[in-house]
């Protein structure tokens, strides 16, 4: 058995049997604890940091030896919480398998920070848990490995060679107690030595405080694993039960169909319809009849944040302070007796369809609409839809339906898997996960090889939603649910703290169609919407309301004010649709 194996191995009996026991080392070279703790801190700050100091490298103001001095009581301040962390867990058994877990991290944070410029919070570590195979695999590529094993390799090779002094429990408790109070004080005495430098810089550079690594990561996972105990999330809140359909549907000759399209990773400035310089979306920018809202933006910067939260009636600010999970827009819909089918062609709902009728197109096997037997194209959702709707309960489809399609849509790294041969109008593309590697220009046009794709899809939504105008009032929306970098500031894909996001990747597309039938329902017609929402701010807050509002759902949880096509709305249809149940 190697003995770098054998000395990594903790020191419990359970792996007596694995280990060959050397002839015991003088005393003289068992190292304390420790310094095992000193020195894997003090590789974590200095190496395991890069993406931190660059970024303060980079920082105004912070120049000559007023700059290195901040420099340097900085990096003792990481040094110091690493130490205070790791001290916490430097028992006999633990200290080792510790030590090596939070290099471990820390080196998978610095790569994905160093190469997407992203910052690690709960957010970003709960995309990371819900990310599925094909995503995983998306992110793979040769500098990974190659990264994490510079940064790994070198103190687990010393630490293979350390053998610890053994110290008694009651001792270990004292020198951990002690190492881990003598960190604070070091940790405040370097804060002291540039107080006012670093007051200044933390609250102007608040992005800062989600690079310093891995205590970033530990403090996002702790806050995963503590939500329980600020969260109910054994209860589901019940939403709309009071729901009832409006006056619209009383003697309708055709009831409505709507479909909704959860957009993918949408820049609202890279489509051609919001007056982006290249012409991305052909076939809406021809069409006279969509509704282009210019200035949308979404409630999160990631799926695992922004599609919760924009199915659900809490708004942003209510979301994220919530004390419970509730019910969403779906949930409320079935309530009101109508149809609802959610069909899925990315990594899930997150929650959002739980409980009602859902399919998943992603693991299908087409061999023209799935290059390569994955990463099916958005257009395979619309190949079974009929045949999906029929079977849900008739008594319902006569009262109205309402589908989402969740679309793949542009999601990154690998903006090149998502389009079509035929659609790939911007050349040469980013054929690599590694975007680094590519020139911007590659970056951007794979991307925008994608919003073409997104295009062809939402046409043939349209069209088929026209072919249904006979038996139907067919509408559509689509939003995405959140932006994308793609290289500004070194920075790529989404995910970043909101408040310190860039407005790329928040800043969404949200693109209304309306038959004539669908107009005259609502009262609310296309041309005014169009002068409307040309401008005005709306957000994901609008989204829940706004579809309740378009299919004349009354509920208490509807919120008039929150409803976009109100502004539009006549008189009569606005204060139908913002009747309150009759009963609860």
């Amino acid at each position: 058995m190697p003995l770098i194996l054998q000395r990594l191995l903790p020191h419990a009996p359970l792996f007596d049997f694995l280990r060959v026991t050397p002839q015991p080392a003088p005393a003289a070279r068992a190292v304390h604890p420790a310094w095992v703790v000193l020195w894997i801190s003090v590789w974590m700050s200095a190496v395991c940091n890069a993406p931190l100091w660059r970024e303060v490298l980079h920082l105004s103001g912070h120049t000559g030896l007023r700059g290195w001095a901040f420099m340097l009581a900085f990096c003792v301040l990481v040094t110091a919480g690493n130490a205070a962390l790791l001290s916490l867990l430097a028992w006999r058994w633990t200290l080792k398998p510790a030590a090596i877990a939070l290099v471990l991290m820390a080196a998978l944070g610095a790569y994905f920070m160093l190469a997407y410029g992203i910052a690690i919070d709960a957010s970003m570590l709960t995309n990371v848990l819900q990310t599925d195979v094909k995503e995983a695999g998306d992110l793979l590529n040769w500098r990974l490995p190659v990264t994490v094993a510079a940064l790994v390799l070198p103190p687990v090779v010393w630490l293979s060679r350390q053998q610890v002094r053994r110290v008694s429990p009651a001792r270990q408790t004292l020198h951990n107690v002690a190492l881990f109070f003598a960190a604070l004080l070091v940790a405040v005495g370097a804060v002291l030595m540039v107080f006012q430098d670093f007051a200044s810089t933390m609250r102007n550079h608040t992005q800062l405080r989600y690079l310093i690594n891995p205590l970033n990561s530990v403090y996002a996972l702790g806050n995963i694993a503590t939500r329980p105990l600020r969260m109910d999330t054994r209860t589901l809140v019940p939403v709309g039960r009071d729901a009832q359909l409006g006056s619209s549907y009383a003697g309708q000759s055709k009831p409505p169909l709507v479909v909704l399209v959860l957009g993918e990773t949408g820049r609202a400035g890279s489509f051609g319809i919001n007056g982006y310089e290249r012409d991305t979306t052909p076939r809406l920018s021809a069409r006279p009849d969509l509704i282009s809202a210019g200035n949308a933006w979404a409630c999160g910067t990631s799926t695992a944040a922004s599609v919760p939260c924009m199915f659900s009636h809490l708004g942003r600010s209510g979301y994220e302070s919530r004390s419970a999970n509730f019910e969403g827009l779906m949930d409320v819909l079935q309530h009101a007796g109508l149809a609802v089918l959610w069909v899925d062609n990315q990594s899930g709902c997150k929650g959002t369809c739980d409980r009602i009728p859902h399919a998943d197109t992603s693991a299908q096997k087409d061999a023209e609409l799935c290059p390569e037997g994955r990463d099916c194209l958005d257009i395979l959702m619309l190949k079974d839809l009929d045949q999906r709707l029929a079977q849900l309960p008739a008594e319902q489809r006569q009262r109205g339906t309402v589908v989402v399609l969740h679309q793949m849509g542009s999601h990154g790294p690998a903006y090149t898997k998502r389009s079509a041969p035929e659609h790939k109008k911007f050349l040469p593309e980013c054929t690599s996960t590694a975007l680094q590697e590519c020139e911007r220009q590659q970056v951007v046009n794979a991307y925008d090889n994608s919003i073409v794709e997104t295009d062809h899809f939402l046409d043939s939504v349209l069209k088929w939603l026209a072919a249904h105008e006979d038996k139907a009032q067919p509408a559509m929306v689509y939003v995405a649910d959140h932006g994308e970098s793609l290289g500004e500031n070194n920075i790529y894909l989404h995910g970043l703290p909101y408040s310190i996001a860039p407005d790329v990747q928040k800043h969404v597309p949200w693109i209304t169609w309306l038959s004539p039938a669908m107009q005259s329902r609502m009262g609310a017609a296309t041309p005014c919407l169009q002068k409307q929402l040309a401008q005005q701010r709306i957000t994901h807050d609008h989204y829940f309301h706004s579809v309740l509002g378009m299919m004349d759902v009354q509920t208490a949880a509807y919120k008039p004010e929150l409803d976009m096509f109100n502004t539009c709305r006549t008189t009569t249809a606005a204060k139908s649709v913002a009747a309150a149940p009759a009963k609860g």
